[in-house]
């Protein structure tokens, strides 16, 4: 071999060893770089602690009993059938007072809004209640409720569209801006959404009224779920029946603000009826999944022998009715759980004939703090107290001057606190469910206590 060609190999021989040994170093470094612990970065998101400003206290009443067809010549008209008495407070409230219109094209069908600026950087604390009282040839009886803050979604347990049923949908927007609602209809068939009940826009500061017929005929025993966008609305029923061209009662049906595990009714009235009919029925939806409802009924007078709990199988958006009637008469709490959420609300009549009456009574949430709350005025009036997990003590003192009155509420137990028409302090050391209840000739109603919505605390805002 010449020179040069030695030369030339040993050259070539020494660039592969060198990148060879480059080659194995980026792998054996590339190798040792995975395995290495890398720097670590970690950064701390802002967080911005920030106070909401106390809003204005809105609540918006029921208004009048309505009457449904009076005019001959237009069966579809409303009209005005007996005034709602407001009583509101307490005076240091300062709340102004304005009308929702437009449920009967008149003055005379306007409910009562009122709105309570906070005071000091706090929400105001405020409540208000009204009742009426029907007698004519075709509306009768005693109608009581608790005007309440909107809601963006609602549900209405309560009335029927059968022959003899004049239901109504009431929709009010106190607030400012419209409101767009949806009416879903549950009923024997499942739930529906018919064109009667989709996007009903309710203008600010007023009112609209659907009859529940127009949205599900025929229905026994209707559930009515109201959704609402742009702005919450108040939404109720108003529940009244004729039976063979006589009036048999009437009632505003308040609403449940949500589907919970856990109903609690307090004060049903079960009364004697001699007519052969159950007096008093209990009204329950699962509207999300199947499941079983367990119903226990706890009686005022704690002498009276407590029934054994029953179970109720719930088909998912498909209501069922309880006769509750097998009891002795007298005022109980009835408390409905249930595996998966359930809606609810029980009947109660005073009878079959003429001057006959009934209501509706709706689940009460949790008051577990203080808090004003408004008795309209009415025969027998009373706040019925159901005790929790916890033995309470709960004192009602007038807002403006008197004799506070203070019970003791066992755990489990339920008692029933007469009071006269006003506005009163609830002060509770543990949790309760309160409903004002009425009960007397010809005369039956009640309606739940709703704690006031809590003062605006911090919030963290993460950008």
């Amino acid at each position: 071999m010449s020179d040069r060609r030695l030369v030339r190999f040993a050259a070539t021989s020494a660039r592969v060893v060198a990148g060879a040994a480059v080659a194995t170093a980026a792998v054996v470094g590339t190798v040792a770089g995975i395995a290495a612990p890398w720097p670590e970065y970690a950064a701390e998101p802002v967080r911005v602690q920030a106070t909401p400003a106390p809003s204005d206290t809105v609540l918006a009443c029921d208004g009048p009993l309505l009457a449904l067809g009076r005019s001959a010549d237009a069966a579809n008209s409303l009209s005005a059938a007996a005034a709602q008495q407001v009583v509101s407070g307490p005076s240091s409230a300062s709340a102004d007072t304005s009308a929702l219109t437009g449920a009967t094209g008149g003055d005379d069908g306007s409910a009562d809004a009122l709105r309570a600026a906070p005071q000091d950087g706090v929400q105001t604390p405020l409540a208000a209640a009204g009742s009426a009282t029907a007698v004519s040839d075709d509306l009768t009886g005693f109608a009581a409720s608790a005007c309440r803050a909107p809601l963006a979604e609602s549900w209405l347990v309560g009335g029927a569209s059968t022959t003899g049923s004049n239901d109504l949908v009431v929709l009010a927007n106190p607030g400012t801006v419209p409101a767009t609602v949806q009416l879903s209809v549950y009923g024997a068939q499942g739930v529906s959404t018919p064109p009667g009940g989709s996007n009903l826009v309710v203008p600010p500061g007023e009112r609209r009224v659907v009859p529940l017929a127009g949205l599900l005929l025929g229905e026994e025993s209707p559930v009515v779920r109201v959704v609402a966008s742009g702005a919450p609305v108040h939404a109720s029923l108003q529940a009244s029946l004729t039976r063979v061209l006589l009036p048999g009662g009437s009632d505003q049906v308040a609403p449940l603000a949500q589907a919970d595990t856990r109903l609690v009714i307090p004060g049903v009235q079960v009364l004697t009826t001699g007519e052969g009919q159950a007096g008093t029925v209990l009204r329950l939806l699962a509207p999300g999944a199947d499941t079983t409802a367990t119903v226990t009924m706890t009686p005022l007078d704690a002498a009276t022998a407590v029934p054994e709990a029953r179970s109720v199988p719930l088909t998912a958006g498909l209501p069922t009715s309880l006769d509750l009637s097998g009891v002795a008469a007298g005022a109980y709490t009835v408390e409905v759980t249930a595996a998966a959420p359930v809606v609810g609300g029980a009947w109660s009549t005073t009878g079959f004939g003429e001057g006959a009456d009934f209501a509706w009574y709706a689940a009460a949430p949790a008051f577990s703090s203080s808090g004003v709350i408004a008795v309209a005025s009415g025969v027998g009036a009373a706040v019925v107290i159901a005790g929790d997990a916890s033995d309470a003590t709960v004192t009602l003192t007038p807002v403006d001057g008197g004799d506070p009155l203070t019970i003791a509420v066992g755990a489990g137990a339920s008692v029933a606190l007469p009071v006269g028409t006003g506005v009163y302090r609830l002060d509770t050391d543990a949790p309760v469910r309160a409903a004002v209840s009425y009960a007397g000739a010809g005369a039956l109603a009640s309606y739940p206590l709703w704690p006031a919505d809590a003062a605006a605390s911090a919030v963290t805002v993460l950008p």
